[in-house]
């Protein structure tokens, strides 16, 4: 799986132009479900993300997690994240995990999050979606689960 995380200060995902999701402070996550991830790479990005400290303290450093900052997370659904481009000028997503098991994979990440205790939005799996962000930072990471568990 790969995530992307971008530390905002506020994000809306809307589809058919009516907001379906909308968080203030937080993350906004790009979630790709790829050929091969498990319930490994899914348990993997759930602690990972759950626990990162990106969110700034009172001197502006990273040190607080989204619970001690009470932030939120927006979860947006990005199958192009498996894109390949190295041939030609059309991108390839030969790599991206079958639609029906990346909706499943989709959903657990999302109630996985919330069990963890995190107050989680999501937009809608396969939709076409707009989305808008205040970038804060700009504090963008990529988490690569198959690139991390080898």
């Amino acid at each position: 799986m790969i995530a992307v995380i971008q530390r905002v200060l506020k994000a809306q995902v809307s589809v058919d132009k009516k907001a379906v999701g909308r968080i203030k402070t937080g993350y906004l996550i790009l979630l790709g479900v790829v050929k091969g991830d498990t319930n490994k790479d899914l348990s993997y990005l759930v602690k990972k993300i759950s626990q990162l400290r990106l969110m700034p303290d009172n001197h502006q450093k990273m040190n607080l997690n989204l619970s001690n900052a009470h932030g939120s997370i927006l979860v947006i659904s990005q199958f192009t994240l498996a894109g390949n481009v190295q041939k030609g000028n059309r991108p390839s997503f030969i790599n991206a995990a079958d639609p029906q098991l990346a909706q499943k994979y989709y959903q657990q990440f999302v109630t996985q999050l919330k069990l963890k205790g995190l107050t989680v939005k999501s937009g809608c799996f396969g939709a076409y979606m707009q989305v808008e962000l205040t970038n804060d930072g700009p504090t963008t990471l990529i988490i690569d689960s198959q690139k991390d568990l080898s």
